[in-house]
């Protein structure tokens, strides 16, 4: 079965827990974030992926304005959307995944696994750079360019975020709550990337700690910083922005599965906290 993250009573603003969108095409935003992370498993064509990301990167530039350019700068604004747009986030259970990827199980399922994610933010390079290429000459791309940088990043982070998530389903790494803990917990391992721990305080919660939101808004930094390369000339920010994408989530993904073999998942349940249960 996928699921959304979900859309839960949870999501109250500032006050603690993830802030959901508001208004102005904002709702929009996190839809196309999860409707592109999940682009691997609809087998979504290159102009629909590239049409979506133009359109994502439209409401982003509007969402910018309103966020300022300190926002933008420290990283907050990318790690508040992040947050905000994971319960859209679609994630597999062991039983789907398996399903979805011929009857593959362990290893090999997680090979597998990786494998998807990687192609599919090597798409996503792919896309941004034909798109950049196309408006490289035209006045209005000084304009658009950051905001076409943010949609790859996200994107590229939300797709990097669910393979985290199905990652933890083939190890059997458990991550139980509400659709916001569960979706900050993960996005928390992709910002420190390693696995879930439950037994460190403060990682099934909805709402990040200090430390957690500092190495968030680095790491969303560092990959819009990668996404630059998508700015060369003719299609060759095409070809650089794929294949920095494509390295990258396999070490991520090399990284998150080493360290979730060394997890037992018989000793998960006794150390996850009541209310998380």
């Amino acid at each position: 079965m996928s699921e959304d993250l979900g859309h839960d009573e949870e999501r109250k603003g500032r006050g603690g827990a993830v802030e959901p969108f508001h208004g102005d095409g904002s709702a929009e935003i996190g839809e196309l974030i999860g409707r592109l992370s999940a682009a691997a498993d609809d087998d979504m064509d290159r102009e629909t992926r590239g049409r979506l990301l133009g359109r994502l990167a439209r409401l982003l530039g509007q969402s910018a304005r309103r966020a300022g350019a300190s926002g933008f700068a420290r990283g907050r604004w990318l790690a508040d959307l992040l947050l905000a747009a994971a319960p859209h986030i679609p994630i597999r259970d062991l039983e789907t995944l398996s399903a979805h990827h011929h009857g593959l199980t362990g290893e090999a399922l997680a090979d597998s696994v990786v494998k998807v994610a990687s192609n599919a933010t090597t798409a996503v390079g792919a896309a941004g750079g034909a798109l950049a290429a196309v408006e490289f000459a035209a006045p209005p791309m000084l304009l658009t360019a950051p905001a076409q940088l943010a949609a790859e990043t996200l994107v590229v982070a939300a797709i990097e975020v669910k393979m985290i998530a199905e990652l933890h389903a083939v190890y059997e790494v458990r991550v139980q709550g509400s659709g916001s803990v569960r979706g900050a917990a993960f996005v928390t391992s992709w910002a420190r990337q390693r696995g879930v721990n439950p037994m460190e305080a403060g990682s099934l919660t909805s709402a990040l700690g200090t430390a957690a939101k500092s190495a968030l808004r680095k790491r969303m930094l560092k990959t819009f910083g990668r996404h630059l390369t998508t700015f060369g000339p003719f299609l060759t920010g095409a070809a650089a922005g794929a294949a920095l994408n494509r390295a990258a989530t396999r070490r991520l993904g090399d990284v998150i599965r080493h360290d979730l073999r060394g997890r037992d998942p018989r000793d998960l349940p006794k150390l996850l906290p009541k209310n998380a249960r």
